[in-house]
């Protein structure tokens, strides 16, 4: 695995160079130097019906896996040279499709938003074999995992040095939300899909496995004293209990991708008396561990080297950690040793400056609970 990035990034750069000598126009540069998710599904709708655009298509053409995702954190959109292109068609029976970091979703979403301006079938073709991989994907119990197939243990296990967590139910990015969104698109047939022209079996499929999804959500919400609570960014594959990722990213209450799959639940028409359960029972935990009178500062010392550090504000609006314990309920934060430590600072700069410790995303939806409540007639 870690050889194949290598080589991809190699390539990369040899792209970079095709970049530099083509001199593209100024819209070419500016989508050039933006995020790819950003290019993906962020650009204005006549973007999507240029030149550039088809372009970009191709690229996500040649290097979608023959059973249908793509890897993750990858430039679709900058110019590929030869040796790239030739290496993302070497490579397509490769494992490596993943819902991680925004991918294969961003790449389907792109994908119709070019078809609705070209009408090129090789696009709805494409679309149609990524939407298959994610309905083989997701497990009976209703979850998915965050790659499909699953990554080989022995190289998991040397990238991230860390077991093998690939398998896991993953709600960490918002991976298994994003999936659930999209299907509620397929099913709701929203407009931007429309073009496509998606098969009413196929609809019904994707409502089917949202459907599931929503159980497998209920089902993993962590229970403390017999209420729900939140969730773990993880949970397992089999027995649905939190589980740990990599080595700094223990089995928690998460303040964070829990946050997503609130949000998600609270934008389900006529809400069930355990969907209203759910989300209540994780806003009041939210209340309960919303953490007031800090804010998390990003300094840089004389030598340019950045330090996150906690400050004590007592005007500060409220913050919650990422993880929590889930013996005590305290913040905890960690380095690669797997150790948990309740301070920021007790951490090394390499993780403390190269992770996101805390989040301020769970006042959003305590922001409109009181809104879902009247609209649905809760008490």
């Amino acid at each position: 695995m870690i050889r194949n990035y290598f080589c991809i990034l190699v390539m990369l750069l040899a792209s970079a160079i095709v970049i530099g000598q083509d001199r593209p126009n100024s819209t070419a540069q500016n989508y050039l130097r933006m995020r790819w998710t950003t290019v993906a599904t962020g650009m204005p709708t006549d973007w999507y019906g240029t030149d550039e655009a088809k372009r970009v298509a191709e690229n996500v053409l040649v290097s979608q896996k023959d059973i249908g995702g793509w890897v993750k954190n990858q430039p679709y959109h900058h110019v590929f040279s030869d040796s790239l292109t030739a290496y993302y068609k070497r490579t397509k029976n490769d494992v490596g499709g993943t819902f991680d970091n925004g991918a294969t979703i961003s790449e389907l979403r792109f994908l119709a938003k070019v078809y609705t301006h070209f009408k090129d079938e090789s696009y709805r073709e494409a679309f149609n074999k990524g939407l298959n991989y994610i309905l083989s994907a997701q497990y009976d119990n209703g979850g998915w995992p965050q790659f499909y197939p699953v990554r080989d243990a022995g190289v998991e296990t040397r990238t991230d040095k860390t077991e093998p967590y690939s398998m896991h139910i993953t709600y960490n990015d918002n991976a298994m939300v994003n999936i659930m969104n999209f299907l509620k698109d397929i099913y709701a047939d929203v407009p931007e899909l429309a073009p496509l022209k998606i098969a009413t079996n196929t609809k019904d499929k994707a409502r089917k496995a949202f459907d599931r999804g929503i159980d497998c959500i209920l089902k993993t919400q962590i229970k403390v004293n017999a209420k729900p609570t939140v969730w773990c960014a993880q949970h397992h594959y089999k027995t649905l209990a939190p589980v740990k990722a990599r080595s700094y990213e223990l089995a928690s209450f998460s303040g964070s991708e829990s946050v997503g799959i609130v949000a998600l639940l609270m934008d389900l028409d006529h809400p069930s008396p355990a969907i209203i359960a759910a989300v209540d029972g994780a806003c009041a935990w939210f209340e309960e561990h919303k953490i007031s009178g800090i804010r998390v500062e990003r300094q840089t010392d004389s030598r340019g080297n950045r330090n996150t550090v906690v400050v004590t504000d007592k005007e500060a609006p409220s913050i919650w950690a990422r993880f929590y314990d889930l013996e005590m309920g305290k913040p905890y934060f960690c380095d690669r040793d797997g150790i948990k430590k309740y301070a920021l600072d007790e951490i090394g700069a390499e993780r403390r400056n190269g992770y996101s410790w805390y989040t301020n995303a769970p006042q959003r939806v305590l922001d409109t609970q009181s809104e879902w409540h009247k609209k649905w007639g809760v008490d």
